[in-house]
């Protein structure tokens, strides 16, 4: 790839660079996939065509020695954010790139329970519009728009959103005992919704409350969804309210007033402490 090029991506070091490119403009081993795919999305917006959803699974390098090569999942989407009958067309944003990323670790096997996202990515996203999806304290991909410098610099209109799957960096997949699928058990009960909302830091993230939530009784919690952030108000200075809905499935009995308190109970309890955060009244 061009060296210039290579160098929005963190590139272009001595180790990267060709003795004898089969072109004189592509003298550079490449550092990260997304340039092909964000210099595809150009041609193609070139073409009228801006609207784009692309991917490609290959190696990338971080140097000239073995262990350097690693392999990636790579995709960028640009123009309009997928169609939905309910929402009005929108811009692609970093919500697109992290549900993409997270429908390839699933793909790859990986539970969307067992993930959990963090503000850092590297340099070449749009920072506060980006993250990563980490299994524990390793990082496991990237997303988020694309920074616009970057974009700039590639000659692309944004925004772009895009993601980085690293491949080498995930568990290996168990071998199933069986080619058949795994039993389907649905509850013929009503399921129950409870909402709560808490008081917590500003750098309190969102997705720490969902995660402590589900946690707190597995057995009978389903989901747990963000419908509202909200600051200001009577809240004090550098504090937020998020608040969430909770799903409770019932499998053997419908659940009685005490034993929805008591699931309740848990779930506050779990959620002050793993956030700090307090009932909101």
């Amino acid at each position: 790839m061009p060296s210039p090029q290579a160098m929005l991506f963190g590139g272009a070091s001595d180790a990267l660079m060709l003795v004898n490119p089969i072109s004189s403009d592509l003298d550079a081993m490449r550092p990260s996939i997304l340039p092909n795919l964000l210099d595809a999305c150009r041609r193609n917006a070139d073409r009228g065509l801006a609207d784009a959803a692309l991917f490609e699974v290959g190696p990338q390098f971080a140097g000239d020695a073995p262990e350097d090569q690693a392999m990636v999942a790579a995709g960028v989407r640009s123009g309009s954010g997928p169609r939905h009958w309910s929402a009005e067309s929108r811009a692609v944003d970093a919500f697109d790139a992290k549900a993409d990323a997270i429908a390839g670790l699933k793909a790859c096997g990986l539970p969307e329970n067992s993930l959990q996202t963090a503000p850092d990515a590297p340099a070449w996203y749009h920072p506060g519009h980006s993250g990563s999806l980490k299994l524990g304290n390793k990082a496991v991909a990237y997303f988020g728009l694309l920074h616009p410098k970057v974009l700039a610099g590639l000659d692309v209109k944004g925004p772009v959103s895009g993601f980085e799957i690293l491949l080498d960096a995930l568990p290996p997949v168990k071998a199933r005992k069986s080619a058949a699928k795994a039993h389907l058990d649905l509850s013929a009960l009503q399921p129950v919704s409870r909402d709560f909302a808490f008081v917590v830091g500003d750098d309190v993230a969102a997705a720490s409350l969902v995660r402590a939530a589900k946690g707190a009784d597995k057995a009978v919690i389903t989901s747990a969804e963000v419908f509202d952030v909200f600051t200001g108000g009577n809240l004090s200075e550098g504090m937020k309210s998020i608040a969430f809905s909770v799903t409770l499935q019932p499998t053997t009995a419908t659940f009685t007033d005490e034993e929805i308190e008591g699931i309740a109970a848990k779930i506050v309890a779990a959620v002050s402490k793993a956030t700090g955060g307090t009932l909101r009244s």
